[in-house]
């Protein structure tokens, strides 16, 4: 059986370190993982040219809402925030849509100690950011401010607001430098270099949890200044574990050995 996690640019992803060490702990000794480069607008002829022996994709930027449109069927989370970071192969070979991201951040920021009524800053308007949201939700955020470049990304994200119960508060980009500095939780969704020159400018309050979806490079120079301050940090690499537990499962129909996982992504990383 084979899975892969598709997106672009797609070279950098660790995914397949972290479900072939998955499958070699579980014994699943027929199973492969491995990259697809795949731009969003791509995404639907890729999938209808897979054979039987696919088992699932890991979908990753900028493919996650396009992931909807392949998929016969979607999960209530992937409805609700309009994006999927997850396709599973159905028995009559159609293809299920799922957000295993969503859960993942939940995981992620509890572990960093995220209290319930915090308020968070997202930065960028994507599918990762549809994730934090419905994240924040389960949190029980006091709001949400995202800030994005685009009005027309921040108009889209209303209505995943209102489906998830999170009160949402847009801004343009100009505002994120005071809006970062006055939330209890900083999510970072933008891709490698769009909040690098925040870095400098950011005054952040100790005791605020930033987390920054990437992972390579890491820190990224948000990270490193939020570190600098005294924050918690939590790095893409985090989510990128929690998150491919989930798919794992759905994959293959056994456990996920998260130590044999995590230890596989630590020494990948470095």
């Amino acid at each position: 059986m084979r899975a892969a996690v598709v997106g672009k640019p797609i070279a950098h992803s660790l995914s397949p370190v972290l479900h072939n060490a998955g499958y070699a702990a579980a014994g699943l000794t027929g199973w492969s993982y491995t990259r697809i480069e795949c731009a969003a607008d791509e995404l639907a002829g890729l999938v209808a040219g897979l054979g039987p022996e696919w088992a699932g994709l890991s979908v990753t930027m900028p493919g996650k809402e396009a992931a909807l449109a392949v998929a016969g069927e979607v999960s209530p989370v992937a409805a609700a925030v309009g994006a999927a970071n997850t396709l599973v192969r159905r028995p009559d070979g159609g293809w299920y849509a799922d957000n295993t991201d969503v859960a993942g951040m939940v995981e992620v920021l509890t572990a960093a100690g995220v209290a319930r009524g915090a308020t968070v800053a997202v930065l960028g308007a994507g599918g990762t950011a549809r994730a934090a949201l419905a994240a924040a939700a389960r949190l029980d955020a006091a709001g949400v401010t995202v800030l994005a470049r685009r009005a027309a990304a921040l108009a889209e994200l209303a209505p995943v607001a209102d489906a998830v119960g999170v009160p949402l508060t847009g801004a343009a980009w100009p505002a994120a430098v005071g809006a970062l500095a006055g939330a209890d939780v900083v999510v970072a969704t933008v891709p490698k270099g769009v909040a690098d020159p925040l870095a400098g400018q950011v005054r952040w309050r100790p005791g605020t949890v930033c987390f920054d979806a990437l992972y390579d490079p890491w820190p990224t120079p948000l990270a490193a200044s939020a570190a600098a301050a005294g924050c918690r940090v939590v790095s893409g690499l985090d989510l990128l574990l929690a998150q491919a537990l989930g798919q794992f499962e759905q994959f293959t129909g056994v456990p996920a050995p998260r130590a044999a996982m995590a230890a596989a992504l630590a020494a990948a990383a470095g």
